[in-house]
């Protein structure tokens, strides 16, 4: 959770730039100054990628597990409340009027186009949830908090696919050696695009789309946790991808921080680390409160575990 809060916020004012642009302002890995902020953001101000996913996490602790409309109404506060940053399609689904059970799929109906990486990008939260709970109910979670705001299907079986690949390093193994169990249990319909995208040897270079739909994200993210070594490493490598920085680096630092652990993540990046919450009055999360909130996802007795 932390990681990928750091991911957000560290590539929040890089969000729709060239690529290479943070390696080019930040030169010496270490050096500090990279929680620069910028573009409308604070320094270390987190968006509405981690801002959701304290949504997320609230639900399901104060409602003991998976309570969609209670998801759904917490969204939609979030979204009334005037947030920095809201995805069209997100920001449509919640204001269109329709119930929470009815606004995405008539969204994907009217636009043909729901296969953005906004369900991939809150994930981090969820899949602390209920990785205790088993591949197939980590990933129909994964599906079902997706389809709330995502009526493709595409968005569900990503979400589903990152939910599994947390679950297995939170439990101590190997997240790349899991991708084709996790892809064996994805729905067919979808299995090829994310198997491409997950390959060993594929790079984001070879993405045929921009890395705000969510198989190019969540690809881009294994790949930079995959060919590097660090979590500091993991999160600079996608953010000078370019494109979608905020979110490509929210789901990479949560799978590197899921991989590498909470000591991995840079005292200089959480320091200055913050989660404004709109539609929750002046409340404002720091790093205390998210190890606190993340301790609380993963002992939950919902969660699974002791």
């Amino acid at each position: 959770m932390v990681g990928s809060a750091v991911g957000d916020a560290l590539g929040a004012p890089f969000e729709f730039g060239a690529a290479g642009v943070f390696s080019a302002r930040f030169a010496e890995p270490g050096y500090g100054g990279e929680m620069c902020g910028g573009g409308g953001w604070e320094p270390g101000e987190a968006t509405d990628d981690t801002q959701m996913a304290v949504c997320v996490a609230e639900s399901l602790l104060e409602r003991g597990g998976l309570d969609l409309p209670d998801v759904f109404a917490r969204f939609q506060r979030w979204a009334a409340a005037d947030p920095k940053d809201i995805g069209l399609q997100t920001e449509d689904v919640l204001t269109n009027g329709l119930p929470w059970d009815g606004a995405a799929a008539e969204h994907f109906r009217t636009h043909h186009r729901a296969a953005g990486n906004g369900a991939l990008m809150r994930a981090a939260t969820s899949g602390v949830y209920f990785a205790g709970r088993g591949r197939a109910a980590t990933m129909a979670a994964g599906r079902r908090l997706a389809a709330l705001t995502h009526g493709d299907p595409a968005a569900w079986e990503g979400t589903a696919i990152f939910h599994e690949l947390l679950r297995v390093a939170l439990n101590g193994a190997d997240p790349f050696a899991a991708v084709p169990d996790a892809l064996a249990a994805a729905h067919p319909d979808h299995r090829g695009r994310y198997a491409t995208v997950l390959a060993p040897d594929w790079h984001p270079e070879q993405a045929t789309e921009f890395n705000g739909a969510v198989w190019p994200c969540l690809g881009s993210a294994v790949w930079a946790v995959r060919t590097t070594g660090s979590y500091e490493e993991a999160v600079r490598a996608s953010i000078d991808l370019g494109g979608d920085t905020d979110t490509v680096a929210a789901v990479t630092g949560a799978l590197a921080g899921a991989v590498h652990g909470i000591d991995a993540v840079p005292a200089r990046w959480t320091g200055p680390l913050h989660v404004p919450l709109p539609g929750s009055g002046t409340r404002v999360l720091r790093l205390v409160d998210l190890l606190t909130l993340a301790g609380r996802l993963a002992g939950s007795p919902e969660n699974g575990r002791p």
